[in-house]
Formats: structure tokens, C-alpha cells, sequence
């Protein structure tokens, strides 16, 4: 049996809270002070096409301390009238010194979610602050038009949570020019949401919905859906999660640990979106993540899934419906998603219909295997190992301009997970290691001919380690390690020659030890140390590298650009080095 009082993932209150043509060009930052307790990672920013941008301020140092949200009007750039090379979303936020949880941070316009995160949390002498960025040149059919919008971060203030969160943000319109031509960017977004101004979607169970009925323009030509999921209440720890048949032996939360995003348009199964597990600033250990969060933990990336195949039908001008839900969830996950529609310029209308969609008849149900013995003793030892690989074909046609267009999405998308455990008297361990991937493939044929190809790789791997011993006296010790990864490969293809290919690495690997009295109160932590390693690399000579240490909440080393010719970071404008989707046919947009 676990000894009473043993803690589980989070600490209760009490123990603690460069162009095509115009060659390279990336945004240039200070390096980080060695030494410095403040919040730094690794990750790139988004890189800017040259000339001066036009900004427009969303909201200026703002005071989240309850849980109403701040409203905001947008009005596009009157000096920036023309078409934009890019558009970046750049916040800052910060919380004062002192107690708090980490909070969900999201801002919106016109029901549309421009930036999902969490925040950092602050120590009794740390008022940590970050900033970042998001390149939302997809969205700049929303940005043409004047708009409400909210930001909204929870935050309870009071005695005993004292920190209050600052935010700034503002908006970066970079003109076309000879150097920087106009973006590729979708003709309409459409937010999935109800809320005309913006705000997530609770699904409880995965038979609830994120869901809009809509009636889209009559000749979509291409069609894509933004998708975040966010693990919140009893699901915030789904990796740790077993079967409900194993959670009273393991003394673990129930229901499994598979999670997975299904898109559907009117009921029939539409795609998959692997779901990221991120860990936030208050999991696990608190002291994991100071100075350096985990992977995206202060900035989710979405996870875009091609609806080219269905064009056809979205054009036949009758209501369709277009919904997320999540596999698996168990109170609960937050959702947004964005459908992002291109239309034929020169069709009124597109007619056509899908021909196969072998996603329907395969269910997300994982297989589930254990080798758990229960000793009479109460001992529990064994493993519980969760699978699931699908292979689907999705393809229809659409009668377009240039012809009849057959579009299809190839996907193996796959789950693999082994939780491990070790429960005595003295002993309560846990090690978990899991595997989320997607493998896409996106083809275009005008008649029989190939011409535009999309792969995409995504690989999102997890370990955690968690060791808790409990001493004779009754005191006891927490030692937890934690490897989190992001892998994404993607490559464009031209009548099958690649023009362009590019790769994103990036790991963080925590460590922490607590120490707790017999009364369960957190007396002290040791061994503190994370690690970050975030590599970018294409075709076109782009590379950022930038890896850093941190020894007992301070950052200890700091290196950038290694690796990369003449050790210097070097990334196209119009790149995606952070992860963030890209659906422009060409390089270059």
C-alpha cells in the first residue's frame, strides 16, 4: 500500500506553492545573465522580414488579479494599409514575488484565439518575467477588419495567493516589399467557438464537443483546422494516468493514459491532432521548472490538420458542422480550434465530394496489456503498457479552376506508453515513458498529375521518473526526473522535388529532490537542475542552436548559435523555427 500522505504530482498548498531573396534574418535578443533567476529558455523567436513594422498596441500593463477578463478593441494599422509579408503577435507578461499557482493565460479578437499559454510561477524573492511570440500571418483575413477582443488569465489573489500577473501586448504588421513579398495567407478564419469575442471549450468526456455549424463560402479550395487541447482538472496529469480497472492498486488517476484530438466535419471522422503533454510551472515539482519551463509550456504551438479532401463538400453551400473532441478525457481538457479556408480566385463555384476516408472505421481505442502483481502484503509491482497505431486515407475531389484537384491525407498517427511501478511501505515510484506521433502525408494531383506535396513528422516523447521513499521516522523524499521532447520534420514538394525541408529538435530534462517532515511539510529540495536544447535546421542554410544549464534555480550556462556555420544563428524570415504551422504551398509564401 502507499504510506499515508504521500503526494501526488503537484505539491499541495501548504508544502509550496532570413528571405528567399533577402537572405537571413532573425530577431536578435540579449543573451540571458549567468546567474540570473529569472525565466529563460532556449527557443527561438519568430524570425522578421526586413523593413519597419507598423504596431499596433492590444493592450499596455495590465493587472490580472481575479477572474474577469480585460476587453480590448483592435483597429487595423492605418500607415500599413497594404499587404502584410507577416503579422507577429508579441506579450509580455510578469507576476510579482510571493504565492501562486500557475494560471491558463489565452488572448482572443473576434472570437479567434490569438495566443494559448500558462505562467510562471514566482517565489518568495522571484518575480519572474517572459516574453513571446506568435506569428500569425495565417490569420491576417481577421486582422483586415476592426474587432473586440479579451485577454483572460484567471488569477485569485488574496492572503495566502499574493502574486498579481502583468501583461502587455501588441501586434507587428511587416509591409511586402520587393525583399519580403505578400504572405500566402488563408481568404477566411472562422473561430469554432460560440463566444463572439473568444474563450475555450470545457470537454469533459470525449463524447463532448467543441463544435460550429457553418456555411462557407461556395468555392473553398483548401481547408485547414488550428487545434489546441489543453489538459486541465483531473486530466492535467492524463501521462500519469491508468486504466480505472488498475487506479486503486497504484493508488494512481483513472482513466488511462491515451489522449487524442478527433476532428470530425458533420460525424464523419475528419483527423487526428496528437496531444502535447505539457507540464506547467506548478507540476510535478515546482522547482523543476525555475528558471526553465518545460517544452511550450509558456506558449503553446497548434497543431494544424489538412480538411483539404473535403473541400468539395464544404462548397455545396449548405451548413456543415465542424467539431473537436478529445479520446479519453476525463474532466478535463480546454479547447480552441480556427478553420482557415482558401478559396479559388477564379471559381464561383467548387463542387466535388470525398471518395475514401478510412478513418471511420478505425476507432480510438487503444490496446491495453499489465503484468501488475499485488502481493498479499499490499506490494504492487508490474507495468501497464497502452498502444494504439492507426493508418488512414482520407481523399476527395473538387472541381476547381484548374481543373479537377484530388487532394488526400495519409496519416499513421500512434500512441505507446509504459507506466512502471514500485509500491511498498517505503516506496512509491513511478516511471512513465510515452510516445505520441504523427506521420501526415498531403498530396495534390491536377488529373493524374502530382503536383504540391506536404510530409509532416511530429514525435512528442515523455519520461518522468518519480521516486518516493519514506524513512522510519516517518519524513520523506520526492526525487523526480523528467525528459520532455518536440520533433517535427516537414518537407515541400514540387512534382515530387523538394524545395524545401526543415527540422525542429527541442528537449528540456528536469531534476529535483523534496524533503518532508514526518507531518508531511516541505522541509527542503535538493540536486536542482534542468537542461534545455533547442536545434532548427533546413535546407535553405537556416540554423539556430541555443543551449542552456541551470543549477539550483539559476541559470548556469548559456550558449547560442554552436553548430551553426561561423557559430552564428541564421534563420530565414519566413521560417517556422519555433514549430509553428505553415500552409503556403511554396517556400517564401
Amino acid at each position: 500500500m502507499v504510506p499515508e500522505g504521500f503526494v501526488r504530482y503537484r505539491l499541495t498548498t501548504g508544502a509550496l506553492l532570413i528571405a528567399l531573396t533577402a537572405g537571413f534574418a532573425a530577431q536578435v535578443h540579449a543573451d540571458p545573465v549567468i546567474g540570473s533567476m529569472n525565466v529563460v529558455t532556449a527557443d527561438p523567436g519568430v524570425p522578421r522580414p526586413p523593413g519597419q513594422p507598423c504596431v499596433v498596441t492590444l493592450f499596455n500593463n495590465l493587472a490580472f488579479d481575479d477572474f474577469q477578463s480585460r476587453p480590448y478593441s483592435y483597429a487595423p494599422p492605418t500607415a500599413c494599409t497594404g499587404a502584410w509579408a507577416k503579422v507577429v503577435l508579441e506579450a509580455d507578461f510578469s507576476v510579482t514575488a510571493g504565492r501562486q499557482y500557475d494560471r491558463t493565460a489565452t488572448l482572443w479578437l473576434g472570437g479567434v484565439n490569438l495566443y494559448f499559454g500558462t505562467t510562471q510561477e514566482p517565489s518568495r524573492t522571484v518575480s519572474p518575467a517572459w516574453h513571446v511570440e506568435r506569428d500569425l500571418t495565417d490569420y491576417t483575413a481577421l486582422l483586415r477588419l476592426p474587432s473586440l477582443g479579451q485577454a483572460v488569465i484567471g488569477n485569485l489573489v488574496n492572503s495566502t495567493y499574493t502574486g498579481v500577473i502583468h501583461g502587455s501586448a501588441r501586434l507587428l504588421f511587416y509591409p511586402a516589399t520587393a525583399r519580403a513579398r505578400a504572405a500566402e495567407a488563408p481568404d477566411a478564419v472562422y473561430p469554432l467557438g460560440s463566444d463572439p469575442v473568444g474563450s475555450t471549450t470545457s470537454l469533459n468526456t470525449p463524447s463532448d464537443k467543441l463544435a460550429r455549424t457553418l456555411t462557407l463560402p461556395r468555392n473553398v479550395e483548401r481547408a485547414y483546422l488550428d487545434v489546441f487541447t489543453q489538459s486541465q482538472g483531473n486530466d492535467e496529469f492524463w501521462y500519469t494516468c491508468v486504466p480505472n480497472a488498475y487506479a486503486t492498486e497504484t493508488n494512481d488517476c483513472g482513466g488511462g493514459n491515451f489522449r487524442e484530438a478527433e476532428i470530425s466535419i458533420d460525424g464523419q471522422p475528419a483527423g487526428v491532432a496528437p496531444v502535447y503533454p505539457w507540464i506547467y510551472t506548478g507540476g510535478i515539482d515546482p522547482y523543476l521548472w525555475r528558471p526553465t519551463p518545460g517544452v511550450q509550456t509558456l506558449n503553446f504551438m497548434p497543431y494544424r490538420v489538412d480538411l483539404t479532401p473535403f473541400a468539395g463538400q464544404l462548397s455545396d453551400g449548405n451548413p456543415h458542422e465542424v467539431a473537436v473532441q478529445v479520446a479519453g478525457a476525463n474532466q478535463y481538457f480546454s479547447a480552441t480550434a480556427t478553420l482557415l479556408i482558401y478559396r479559388d480566385a477564379h471559381a464561383k463555384q467548387v463542387t466535388g465530394q470525398i471518395i475514401r476516408n478510412t478513418l471511420a472505421s478505425q476507432p480510438a481505442t487503444p490496446t491495453v496489456t499489465s503484468t501488475l502483481v499485488a502481493a498479499s502484503n499490499g506490494d504492487v509491482s508490474g507495468d501497464v503498457t497502452t498502444q494504439l497505431e492507426r493508418h488512414f486515407v482520407i481523399e476527395g475531389y473538387a472541381m476547381t479552376s484548374r481543373g479537377r484537384v484530388t487532394s488526400s491525407v495519409r496519416q499513421t498517427a500512434g500512441f505507446e506508453g509504459v507506466q512502471d511501478f514500485t509500491i511498498n511501505a517505503s516506496t512509491y515510484r513511478q516511471q512513465t515513458g510515452q510516445r505520441s506521433w504523427a506521420e501526415s502525408v498531403s498530396e495534390s494531383r491536377v488529373g493524374k498529375l502530382l503536383t504540391v506535396e506536404r510530409r509532416q513528422h511530429v514525435s512528442y516523447p515523455l519520461t518522468i521518473d518519480y521516486n518516493q521513499q519514506v524513512a522510519n521516522d516517518g519524513s520523506s523524499s520526492v526525487a523526480t526526473t523528467v525528459h520532455q521532447g518536440y520533433r517535427q520534420h516537414d518537407d515541400h514538394r514540387l512534382f515530387g522535388m523538394t524545395l524545401y525541408a526543415a527540422d525542429i529538435d527541442n528537449t528540456v530534462d528536469s531534476a529535483d529532490t523534496l524533503q518532508f517532515d514526518a507531518s508531511g511539510n516541505l522541509s527542503s529540495h535538493s540536486g536542482q537542475q534542468s537542461a534545455q536544447k533547442f536545434a532548427f535546421r533546413d535546407t535553405l542554410g537556416g540554423c539556430y542552436r541555443t543551449a542552456l544549464t541551470t543549477q539550483s534555480g539559476a541559470l548556469a550556462s548559456y550558449t547560442t548559435g554552436s553548430g551553426c556555420p561561423d557559430g552564428n544563428n541564421r534563420v530565414s524570415w519566413f521560417a517556422h523555427p519555433d514549430g509553428s504551422p505553415d500552409s503556403s504551398l511554396l517556400p517564401g509564401r
